[in-house]
């Protein structure tokens, strides 16, 4: 499943089948499904990269990371430091 090619209306937000997004660029393994969970912003919303060499991230701004895929550097949005669905954890 290609991730976040952000070309259009995000086809993945509500798509919860078993498996491994990967970048739109590259097919570099991002996230898995079993991180994926539901929220209210237009995009897929995940609590964990699949490695740790999966996403590249630099500071933008206090609280919020911008992610890159970790092998083309394709733009993949943020990552919002204790947003995620549970005390202290981020949502990408």
């Amino acid at each position: 499943m290609s991730f976040c090619s952000f070309l259009g209306g995000e086809v993945f937000k509500n798509h919860f089948q078993p498996g491994i997004y990967v970048c739109a660029k590259c097919g570099h393994e991002l996230f898995s499904s079993r991180a994926k969970y539901e929220h209210s912003s237009p995009w897929p919303a995940f609590t964990e990269t699949l490695r740790e060499d999966s996403v590249a991230k630099r500071e933008e701004r206090p609280g919020a990371l911008k992610v890159t895929c970790g092998k083309c550097g394709n733009g993949l949005g943020h990552e919002f430091l204790n947003d995620g669905p549970k005390r202290g954890q981020s949502r990408f």
